[in-house]
């Protein structure tokens, strides 16, 4: 790994196009890249091995899959120690009240009241309310503040949001 990960406040900078990250996402990476390296790897390996033993190259379908597998594999490992080279760790709770990167926000719409968390692209999970930054919604709630009111294009129609509590 090529030493720490920078740590900035809010939005950060365009150095080495940054991979904003919370310290848990940076974490995840680190484990996957762990997994892939010491895991994931060797098992591809044995797996063409023990493909090769099956003779002709040319029409072993297992060999062919252990070979597509590497290569997903591989491509993956190198795509993990580049957000981890260029990750951006962001600070969380340093604006109180103003809604950022690393924020939780509490907002209110016509369906009642939702918690997003504002994530850079790398750390999206809709299904667990981590939402990029770079979303509709992210987008509106940057800066906003509690009592705040934005407007979101979503395919249904314009949303009104009001922000409730920022985490």
């Amino acid at each position: 790994m090529a030493g720490p990960p920078r740590v900035i406040e809010g939005q950060g900078s365009l150095i080495d196009k940054p991979v904003l990250l919370t310290k848990e996402g940076f974490d995840k990476l680190q484990a996957e890249l762990e997994e892939l390296r010491t895991v994931r790897r060797p098992e591809t390996a044995e797996r063409i091995k023990y493909a090769k033993d099956f003779g002709d190259l040319s029409e072993n379908a297992e060999y062919e899959a252990a070979k597509n597998e590497q290569g997903m594999l591989e491509g993956r490992i190198l795509t993990v120690e580049n957000m981890i080279r260029n990750a951006v760790i962001i600070e969380q709770g340093h604006h109180a009240g103003v809604v950022q990167v690393g924020s939780t926000v509490d907002v209110k719409d016509e369906f009642g009241v939702q918690a997003f968390t504002i994530v850079g692209p790398a750390e999206v999970d809709v299904s667990s309310g981590r939402i990029s930054m770079e979303s509709p919604v992210g987008k509106a709630l940057l800066g906003r503040g509690i009592g705040d009111k934005v407007d979101v294009q979503s395919p249904g129609g314009v949303r009104q949001l009001k922000v409730v509590a920022v985490h």
